[in-house]
């Protein structure tokens, strides 16, 4: 037998086992398009449960936006504040206020504003 027939049909058989992996891992594109939809409507209504703790929410708003960041879609940072900081519960009201004040939304990372929200929750 040929060596380049019999090569040619290794790799026609690793990229069908390729295939079927990443079919089966992420899903096909109809299923990745399905869940990106139903991660941008959890996005969307996103709000702090009561009772809920800012480790707990950044924990469930870091969930949805990795899941959304894995099928390509993008954020500003300022997005992400300002989403965070709308969905918190009115008892964050006064908190909200002073973070907004300091006017470094656009540059904050969503990992410094979550530290912010965390220390407002010390300083009570």
């Amino acid at each position: 037998m040929n060596f380049f027939v019999l090569q040619g049909a290794m790799v026609q058989c690793a990229k069908e086992i390729w295939k079927m992996l990443e079919v089966t891992h992420e899903g096909t594109m109809d299923v990745r398009r399905a869940r990106k939809h139903i991660l941008i409507s959890e996005y969307e209504t996103f709000r702090m449960k009561n009772r809920e703790t800012i480790s707990e929410l950044q924990s469930r708003f870091t969930h949805i936006v990795n899941h959304l960041l894995g099928l390509g879609k993008m954020f500003e940072d300022d997005e992400l504040n300002i989403k965070i900081l709308n969905c918190l519960t009115r008892t964050w009201e006064p908190k909200i206020t002073v973070i907004r004040e300091s006017k470094d939304l656009v540059s904050m990372s969503m990992e410094a504003l979550f530290k912010k929200l965390l220390d407002q929750v010390g300083s009570e």
